[in-house]
Parts: structure tokens; C-alpha cells; sequence
């Protein structure tokens, strides 16, 4: 996990943060990557996020467009960071913490392209799939499982063997020229560069589709993990797909126009 400033908002101000968390639940976190002051969909991230932490306690609504505009101001205008923000609840009803908002300011690592993936060998252990944060520390261990197998992503499956989607990632994938990813038959995060993705395919003319398949569903296709903070990655190998998987024919001009998405924060 990536370290970084940690900075709690109060009193209408983000201030360094010395607090004790362990006795907090993360309720929602949100992150995106920005190059020198330039972000792409950074509003979809706010909103995402406004919706997670309104769910989880409807009084934090008043709050978040004074957090986010000092979100705004905290961010350095040169350089690569890799920002997160949290909404953080009392783990225990006794505890007298109130609902907190947080940013943490990290440096973004270098860019990564080629990416391994390893099917998880059990059935998504998340408890709450569609939310970023209650199963953030999770999804880090589940990648770091993939590692020991010698790969960097854990792709997760149903209880049924339907893909969903990766550890910290969601996966997308080619038939032909038609770019498709997992329905809604199955949990996955709302992800905002899969968004980004489908609607660049759709501007360049190419069909879209939701599907549900099996890991062997997709043996020799082009395959795509995407995130905020590396964008689109192809997936090189599949360390226990059985058979390979397809060679890279669209991401090339899918990278490029997914890079141009990215405007000035402020």
C-alpha cells in the first residue's frame, strides 16, 4: 500500500493527521491519478465517492463540497501522485470518534503496461463488492496471494465460476471488434475507467456488450485491466487459464485517447 501525507478534514480546513485509526471502519475510499495538476474524470470520482459516504451515513452529505474543494487545493500542480480519499466510521458504537473524511496525499509509482493475472482459488470473499473501502485491505491481500503465483492481479469469481473482476481492478476484453466486459449478473465495482473505456469505443465506433463468462470463455482473447492509476493494462499471460491469451490489436489507440481524457484540476 502506498504511504503518503495523511490529512483529516476539520473545521472546514484539511490538517495534518495524527490520528489513531484502527478503531475506524473505512466506509468508502476513492482514488485517481494526477500528472502535473491533470486528472481524468476526477467530478465521476467525486460523485462516486459522494454516493459510498452518503450510504453509509446520510449526515456527511453536507460536508463533501467543502472537503472536495479542499481536495482540490491540496493537490501539488507538478509531479505524479496517486490521491485517496476516505470517509471513515466508528468501528464500535461505544468509541466517541464521529464520522471522519480524510485525504491522503501519495506519490504516484512509476507506470506499469503488461500485466499477470491468477484466478483466486475460492469464491469472492468480499462483503460489500460494489463499495470501494470496506474491502480495500482485502483486495491488497488477495493481489498479494496472486504474487506468491507469480502474478500481479487476482482475478475474482462467482460462487458459480463467473468472472467478476480483479482483486483492485476491473477487466474488460475483446471478441473481434467488439469490446465486452462482465454483467450484471455478478457484483463488480463501479468502475470509472471502464467507463471511460466503453464510452472512448463507443465515440471510435466499436460495439459494446456485458457478457457472462468463465475464466475459459476467454482463452486467446485480448484482455484489459484497467484502474485509475495505470489505466489500461493488457494482460500478458494468465498463470492458470489453461490455454494463452490473445495478442494486443486495440489497446494502442485506446491509450492514447484514454490519456488525452485528462484535463486540469483547477
Amino acid at each position: 500500500m502506498l504511504e503518503g501525507k495523511f490529512l483529516r478534514f476539520h473545521s472546514g480546513a484539511l490538517v495534518d493527521c495524527n490520528d489513531v485509526v484502527d478503531e475506524v471502519c473505512l466506509a468508502a475510499a476513492d482514488s485517481w491519478l494526477v500528472e502535473e495538476g491533470r486528472a481524468r474524470s476526477l467530478q465521476a470520482h467525486f460523485d462516486r465517492f459522494s454516493e459510498w459516504a452518503v450510504a453509509a451515513d446520510s449526515g456527511i452529505a453536507d460536508s463533501l463540497p467543502a472537503f472536495f474543494e479542499q481536495v482540490h487545493e491540496a493537490i501539488p500542480e507538478s509531479g505524479r501522485w496517486f490521491p485517496r480519499i476516505e470517509f471513515h466510521l466508528p468501528n464500535r458504537l461505544e468509541l466517541p470518534n464521529s464520522p471522519s473524511l480524510y485525504l491522503r496525499l501519495r506519490q504516484a509509482p512509476e507506470q506499469l503496461d503488461g500485466i499477470t493475472l491468477w484466478t483466486l482459488d475460492e469464491p469472492d470473499p468480499r462483503v460489500s463488492p460494489t463499495v470501494k473501502g470496506p474491502d480495500l485491505s482485502l483486495g491488497f491481500q488477495l493481489r498479494r496471494k496472486a504474487i506468491v503465483h507469480n502474478a500481479e492481479e487476482a482475478v475474482l469469481l462467482s460462487a458459480e465460476g463467473i468472472v467478476e473482476e480483479g482483486a483492485l481492478s476491473a477487466l474488460v476484453w475483446w471478441r473481434g471488434d467488439v469490446l465486452c466486459a462482465p454483467d450484471h449478473s455478478v457484483p463488480w465495482l463501479n468502475s470509472v475507467t471502464r467507463q471511460e473505456v466503453f464510452a472512448l469505443a463507443a465515440g471510435m465506433g466499436f460495439k459494446t456488450r456485458l457478457e457472462r463468462v468463465r475464466p475459459a470463455d476467454l482463452v486467446g482473447l485480448e484482455i484489459w485491466a484497467l484502474s485509475s492509476l495505470h489505466g489500461i493494462r493488457l494482460v500478458t499471460d494468465w498463470v492458470n487459464l489453461g490455454s494463452p491469451v490473445g495478442a494486443a490489436r486495440h489497446i494502442d489507440g485506446f491509450q492514447k485517447r484514454l490519456r488525452m481524457l485528462a484535463a486540469q484540476i483547477r
